[in-house]
């Protein structure tokens, strides 16, 4: 089991910043991707970026590349997102996942789908 534990959302300005933290426990933090994904009322869970074990490989969904940075810490056991610029369509509840198997950055890798573990999710809202 891994269990995964998101913090630093909140409300924010249209072009603000957050940084979103998450922190694993359980099983060996980096034997696992990691991935952000997000959730807004009334739409399905969508991929927002992932990162390769080693920290390397980053991935990101069309609509947050150039402004949002997805990095890991295998020695403190954390993944965070950067977001700046932000725009109200960025607002959700922030999800942190892990998943045992590496696609590269094919479609299949921000599918929620192979992501195994779950945290409970931060809000993150942006306003006009």
């Amino acid at each position: 089991q891994v269990q995964l534990v998101e913090s630093g959302g909140g409300l924010v300005q249209a072009g603000g910043s957050l940084r979103l933290s998450c922190a694993a426990s359980g099983r060996t933090f980096s034997d696992y991707i990691m991935g952000w994904f997000r959730q807004a009322p009334g739409k399905e869970r969508e991929f927002v970026a992932a990162i390769s074990r080693t920290g390397v490989i980053p991935m990101y969904a069309d609509s947050v590349k150039g402004r949002f940075t997805i990095s890991r810490d295998n020695g403190k056991n954390t993944v965070s997102l950067q977001m700046n610029s932000l725009k109200p369509e960025d607002t959700g509840l922030y999800y942190c996942a892990a998943a045992g198997t590496w696609y590269g950055t094919s479609p299949l890798q921000a599918s929620p789908g192979v992501y195994e573990y779950w945290g409970q999710g931060t809000q993150v809202t942006v306003s006009p």
